[in-house]
């Protein structure tokens, strides 16, 4: 059988691999904490970053569509006011086409009146 100072031995042998085990894994584990912890604020830099990109496109979009808008109402003000242009237009040429007729005979009786004038017929000049 063996002495209880061997068996001792033998423990206390074993617990000191053990306690020297985990030491190792304790240093590996606070460098793999260390090691997140620098992913870690990287990814929530990246994340801030991200975050600041996507309220300028928004901002961005805003704009764009408050400009659009704007002009939306620009076209729909310039179209109501070449609609009125267009109507003052065809009045204004429907009342040159009234007055052709009223030229045409203005000019007929001033030319009756330089053939009598004259005493003559315009196709004998």
């Amino acid at each position: 059988m063996a002495a209880p100072d061997d068996d001792f031995e033998i423990r206390l042998s074993s617990l000191e691999r053990e306690v020297a085990s985990l030491r190792e894994q304790a240093v590996l584990t606070s460098t793999a904490v260390a090691a997140a912890r620098v992913l870690a604020a990287g990814a929530d830099h990246d994340v801030s970053e991200v975050r600041a990109e996507l309220r300028a496109h928004t901002q961005g979009f805003n704009a764009l569509r408050e400009t659009q808008l704007e002009q939306g109402g620009e076209i729909v003000s310039l179209r109501h006011g070449l609609a009125e242009q267009g109507r003052e237009m065809r009045a204004g040429f429907d009342e040159m086409r009234a007055g052709f007729p009223t030229m045409a005979t203005g000019m007929a009786q001033i030319t009756t009146l330089l053939t009598n004038v004259t005493g003559r017929d315009r196709d004998d000049i």
